[in-house]
């Protein structure tokens, strides 16, 4: 593997900044989003993008507008939602989602100085989780490291490292629409969504897991092929569950058959409880590859990537 040189440039205004390699803006960070309180205002990256421009994410779609390309967040936390939209309880009417005034936000304290590497650029970010009732829940570090750009291979990898503590006075209770009622919609923690075109798109995980069998399961990794609108030929996006320090283990929401997305999660089916002070730590890593591949070719790639 040859290492491309990776650049990052800030924008004046401080809201977000460019992750480029080889001419092509890969990865945009907006870290002070304009972003509506209905839909959590948090961090994210979008556009997202291959070695070759291929589009590799969606912003705001039309079902779920809180969906903004690869993005941080917690469905159910302690009564307040930390992920947009309205929020599942069991019981509610029609589909049990409700809309109420509990809406969270992620803000943006200040990066801590990196010096860049030239084949690699990291970003360490502090951030407040704050509740609804405008309370600090959360003190956030954030890492997001991108590496492994190669215009040969057409690759490229990020990263996302982060550590939550609890500065509440009270113990957190981080779940998802599952542990609060509703069979396989275990979505919370970091979600990528792909792009409109990828609806139906193959998905294939580690031990075998194939479509819509991939969700629920606890593989090293889940990985979507799709075809790209517009351009011709198609990508593919594997993500790794990572590690995380709770007991929950990481557990895949994935999917395509609805919309395509790809959510290691913390907590599918199992609440994790942080009481205060304590910090629940998190890593995944995106991997990004410029072309469309089946089991076969991506079993390697896998092993080549793993953390």
């Amino acid at each position: 593997m040859s290492d491309t040189h990776l650049h990052i440039d800030h924008d004046a205004a401080g809201s977000q900044f460019v992750v480029s390699a080889a001419g092509t803006d890969l990865a945009t960070y907006v870290y002070r989003p304009d972003t509506p309180l209905e839909e959590s205002p948090k961090p994210y990256l979008y556009p997202l993008r291959t070695l070759s421009g291929a589009p590799v994410g969606v912003y705001r779609p039309w079902d779920h507008r809180w969906h903004k390309g690869l993005q941080m967040t917690w469905s159910h936390l302690s009564g307040d939602n930390f992920w947009g939209g309205p929020t599942f309880e069991q019981g509610a009417p029609g589909h049990g989602y409700v809309w109420r005034e509990n809406h969270g936000r992620q803000v943006h304290r200040a990066f801590e100085p990196q010096d860049p590497v030239g084949s690699e650029v990291s970003v360490v970010q502090s951030l407040d989780w704050i509740s609804s009732s405008d309370e600090v829940w959360i003190d956030e570090t954030r890492t997001l490291r991108f590496h492994s750009a190669d215009t040969a291979d057409g690759v490229w990898a990020l990263d996302f490292t982060t550590a939550l503590t609890n500065v509440h006075r009270e113990p957190l209770e981080m779940g998802s629409p599952t542990t609060h009622g509703r069979p396989g919609a275990g979505y919370t923690g970091l979600f990528w969504r792909g792009p409109r075109a990828w609806t139906g798109a193959d998905i294939i995980a580690d031990g075998g897991h194939e479509g819509d069998a991939v969700m629920g399961t606890r593989g090293a990794w889940a990985a979507i092929s799709g075809e790209h609108d517009e351009l011709d030929g198609g990508a593919t996006v594997l993500a790794y569950a990572g590690t995380t320090s709770a007991s929950t283990p990481l557990t895949w929401f994935a999917r395509s058959s609805a919309f395509a997305c790809l959510n290691p999660s913390p907590a599918f089916d199992t609440e994790i409880k942080l009481e205060p002070g304590k910090t629940l730590h998190l890593t995944h890593r995106f991997v990004f590859l410029d072309r469309m591949v089946d089991r076969h070719e991506l079993e390697p790639i896998s092993q080549r990537f793993a953390l």
